[in-house]
């Protein structure tokens, strides 16, 4: 049985030098059988099929990704592989399109995943001077670069992806601000119950609140440049005759954190951003 193994750097085609002892084997004993052996009587390299530039191996990642065979695997496996032997590969879409190209027979179960498994963990040693480490781990950082350009050139749906991330992130912001607004009104409401029917916008409640602290502060506050006058008067009239409860320094304290955390997040999500977003 043959194995293959795509790598950034090239296809290797490893033997199975025993296959025959594998057949009664679980599939979860397979890696532990064929590391438990010497490496070279277990697995050996058959052929390797390099890499000229990140250009082919792009075009290999990419037929891989889309359940094709790029040109140099397909000559890759004309040349190394007969029609009678057996191919395992690691992805079932990789071997329906080998078998349907090149009419080979291929597999692909968990005792094929076991044995890609060791040879992944073993690589260096398996391949030995058919792929230095620098070589790969060059081809490794180009192939990525080239991957990632080449799946956002050729997404047809990256802009509608684009706005859709916008506007959940948007959501996010609106929830959080929300929270935060929330468990702001319910802690001040306990000093200051009548003001959150005064006030309903939650960053004019929480300026108000940063900037008054204790309601009895309010009356000698002004308030013009957050609240309208009416607002303002209505606000200092309840402040003088609440019924709320008195609250410590450390009260204080952290209620003007929360208002700190509502007005951030309002300056970052500025109030109507999202609906015209969403249209």
């Amino acid at each position: 049985m043959l194995v293959l193994f795509e790598t950034p750097s090239g296809h290797a085609l490893f033997k199975v030098t025993d296959s025959a002892k594998l057949k009664d084997v679980k599939p979860e004993e397979v890696g532990g059988l064929l590391a438990g052996d010497s490496l070279s009587s277990s697995l050996r390299l058959k052929a390797f099929g390099k890499f000229e530039s990140t250009t082919d191996a792009l075009a290999a990642s990419t037929a891989i990704v889309e359940g094709k065979i790029s040109k140099q695997l397909k000559k890759f496996l004309k040349k190394n592989v007969k029609d009678a032997e057996e191919l395992a590969v690691g992805e079932s879409k990789l071997g329906n399109a080998i078998k349907s190209k090149l009419g080979l027979q291929c597999i692909f179960d968990s005792s094929v995943q076991e044995i890609i498994r060791v040879i992944r963990a073993n690589f260096e040693d398996l391949v030995g001077e058919k792929s230095t480490e620098h070589e790969r781990k060059a081809m490794v950082l180009g192939l990525a670069h080239s991957l990632s350009r080449y799946k956002l050139k050729f997404s047809p749906d990256k802009v509608d992806t684009m706005i859709v991330q916008a506007i959940g992130l948007l959501d996010d912001l609106d929830k959080e601000l929300n929270t935060y607004a929330m468990r702001l009104k319910e802690w001040y409401g306990w000093h200051f119950p009548e003001m959150v029917k005064i006030i309903n916008d939650n960053v004019k409640y929480a300026q108000v609140v940063a900037r008054m602290k204790i309601r009895s502060n309010a009356k000698g506050l002004d308030f013009k440049d957050i609240l309208e006058e009416e607002v303002e008067e209505e606000l200092k009239e309840a402040a003088e005759v609440s019924m709320g409860t008195e609250i410590s320094d450390e009260d204080v304290r952290n209620i003007t954190s929360l208002c700190s955390q509502v007005m951030r997040y309002s300056r970052t999500f500025p109030l109507g951003s999202i609906g015209s977003a969403r249209h």
